[in-house]
């Protein structure tokens, strides 16, 4: 019987695949947050200062290079001032993308940040373009990465987080063209160069196109070139069905919605 010998080259290099490909995303959606990631320090379930234990457990052993927070379409909803503080007297607000349920912001900030920190992976913290403002989101990001002497810093402190967190990606805004504020590219593009003027980050994301749709892309890419943008994020989701109505289950289906899934990704 003959034998097959394969000689692999290693100073050969043709490319580096980043690790940041197999990032993952948090957001308030049913039970990624409250009962996955985090269930409090009260909890019953095992849990380190109030996140699942073998959730971390798990993250850590798969090694997740980065996390996304707080969305999603959640994220052009969220006002991160009501995240922080003593969790009871952090304000309640109506989660309208997702159910329409009560969102008690106990899971906020330091909570994200921390838990960052916890698994080890690196941070991505989306600030609110949908329905927020330039000032909100330059003094969210001051709170989470300044060393000054500053009121969001003396904030911080106060909150009991005395050094500053790494944040190392900032989203500009989460899917824009839809439920992020239904803009245009051009609307998107004006509103991405005011926002980021004002934040100080060498990992700004830019949003980027719903698919295929290359307009968008070159619309962002002609606008925005030369404004700090240090990456684009894609937004594509595969739907074995092909239908958004019926989507299929994600545990009972056929070996040809696999290969279709697969396939489509």
């Amino acid at each position: 019987m003959s034998q097959l010998k394969m000689t692999v080259d290693q100073t050969n290099k043709i490319s580096k695949i980043n690790k940041e490909i197999y990032g993952h995303f948090a957001e308030h959606l049913g039970r990624c947050i409250y009962g996955g990631i985090y269930v409090g320090k009260d909890s019953p379930i095992p849990n380190i200062n109030g996140y699942r234990k073998d959730i971390v457990e798990a993250l850590k052993a798969i090694k997740v290079p980065v996390l996304r927070w707080p969305g999603g379409c959640f994220a052009d909803t969220y006002h991160w001032k009501d995240g922080i503080g003593s969790p009871e007297e952090r304000r309640k607000i109506v989660n309208i993308h997702w159910g329409g349920v009560t969102e008690d912001n106990s899971f906020g900030t330091h909570e994200f940040l921390d838990f960052c920190e916890l698994i080890g992976c690196d941070a991505y913290v989306a600030v609110n373009l949908g329905s927020g403002t330039v000032q909100e989101a330059a003094e969210w990001v001051e709170y989470m990465t300044s060393s000054n002497v500053s009121p969001m810093t003396d904030l911080r402190k106060k909150n009991g987080r005395e050094e500053p967190w790494k944040v190392k990606y900032i989203g500009i805004g989460n899917e824009s063209w839809g439920c992020g504020g239904g803009m245009t590219v051009d609307h998107y593009s004006n509103l991405y160069k005011q926002f980021q003027q004002y934040i100080p980050s060498n990992g700004k994301i830019a949003c980027g196109p719903n698919a295929m749709d290359y307009n968008w892309t070159d619309g962002i890419m002609r606008n925005c070139q030369y404004s700090g943008m240090r990456g684009l994020s894609m937004h594509f989701y595969t739907i074995p069905t092909g239908d958004w109505s019926n989507k299929g289950s994600s545990v009972d289906f056929p070996e040809e919605e696999y290969y279709t899934t697969i396939s489509n990704t």
